[in-house]
């Protein structure tokens, strides 16, 4: 075991002021997650897995907002078959993103019947939970960590508080039953997934996976828990931990809980990689869990990814609108600057990725070009008007470092 003793964080903003708690270093692909790394971004598909392109096209989507990691569901044949494709259809979009399956049940089956499925994945995701259930339990878990192993690929153990392992769950209650004063049943359902996480972090390093090839994750729907609950893991382990809030829920409830709960986490220095489990809104965009994370990165120093806009909240001393158009614009302008925001918002990114996909790179390079072009030029016209030419001059300095004249 490490020394578990936080240490200050070398990599992340120079501003911040939070000591990590040290970890193994788990490389997923080519993104280090622990170790004093900054904390990592991940998000997962909503996509049927076994339409590849459905699911290359919303991988890429969510990269392209800042998704550093990305899960997909591996639930079935087709869906295992799948994965190769993917990975090549990402490859022809130029995206490197390391592709996480995520198993439950089958797991053991499909990796089995589709080494391609294991080799392009860059980590496997596995709850102890509903891997089985009795002897057949052990045997299944351990074929999983072997598979793992022998291709060389991390492993989440993601422990869910709405499947815990049964047989686990009465062995802790039985053991404090036996207590002089018997714990209450949320202390006890914290202390049954703790125990299953270490546990089965322990087998997978028995079996032959290396500590620093194991990210745990111990996944609630109350804040309270959550934070509980890794801080007795940060005392008693030195893996990586996945942070994340399950269920969070839609919209402003989803992200005030999300952020409650793992902010805390993360100013202790606890947490080395973070997905914010949002319900998407109908017809919302599935890159609103990337960009809540981001925030919350930022916000907290920990990490830097586009320009803060602040701006007066109003009262009763600023009757004019002026300071809400002027935020409003800036913030516009911030976004115009930001690649990814101009060919999502000028419609290209869509077609150009499905172009590329489907190995049209002829008409893939027409679209992107001609029409991005149009827009930065159309765009540049609107917001260089509409901002004041003090704050466009303040901005240039603020982005290229000059000072300002």
């Amino acid at each position: 075991m490490r020394d578990n003793r936080a240490q200050p964080h070398a990599h992340g903003s120079p501003h911040s002021h939070i000591a990590r708690r040290l970890t193994h270093c788990v490389m997923v692909g080519g993104v280090p997650v622990g170790g004093g790394e900054p904390v990592v971004v991940q998000s997962m598909t909503n996509t049927d897995t076994a339409d590849d392109l459905a699911t290359a096209l919303q991988v890429a989507e969510l990269a392209r907002a800042g998704s550093e990691l990305v899960r997909i569901t591996v639930n079935t044949r087709e869906a295992a078959a799948a994965v190769p494709k993917i990975r090549d259809r990402l490859a022809q979009m130029n995206l490197n993103v390391p592709l996480i399956g995520d198993f439950h049940f089958n797991g053991h089956k499909l990796l089995a019947e589709h080494p391609a499925c294991a080799e392009a994945l860059a980590k496997l995701r596995i709850n102890p939970g509903n891997v089985g259930k009795g002897v057949r339990r052990d045997e299944q878990f351990a074929q999983l960590i072997e598979i793992a192993a022998k291709y060389a690929k991390p492993v989440r153990i993601g422990v869910n508080w709405g499947s815990l392992d049964q047989a686990l769950l009465a062995r802790v209650m039985d053991e404090n039953a036996k207590r002089p004063q018997p714990k209450g049943a949320t202390e006890i359902m914290r202390e049954a997934m703790v125990t299953s996480a270490l546990e089965s972090a322990v087998k997978a390093e028995e079996i032959g996976l290396p500590g620093d090839a194991i990210v745990l994750s111990c996944k609630v729907s109350g804040v309270q828990d959550l934070i509980a609950i890794y801080r007795e893991l940060a005392v008693r382990c030195d893996y990586a931990l996945h942070l994340g809030l399950t269920e969070a829920g839609m919209g402003s409830k989803g992200i005030v809980a999300s952020t409650a709960g793992i902010a805390v986490l993360l100013q202790e220095g606890i947490g080395d990689t973070i997905r914010i489990s949002l319900t998407p809104e109908p017809g919302g965009e599935r890159t609103n869990e990337v960009v809540v994370a981001q925030e919350i990165l930022q916000t907290m120093g920990l990490r830097a990814f586009t320009p803060m806009v602040v701006a007066c909240p109003g009262c009763g001393r600023t009757s004019s609108t002026t300071f809400q158009e002027l935020a409003q614009d800036i913030q516009a302008y911030v976004r115009v600057r930001m690649p990814e925001w101009k060919l999502r918002h000028a419609g290209v990114e869509t077609r150009q990725h499905r172009y590329l996909a489907a190995g049209n790179r002829r008409r893939a390079r027409r679209t992107g070009l001609c029409r991005r072009r149009a827009h930065d030029d159309l765009a540049r016209r609107k917001y260089r008007r509409r901002i004041p030419r003090h704050h466009r001059r303040l901005r240039c300095a603020q982005v290229c470092g000059t000072p300002l004249k």
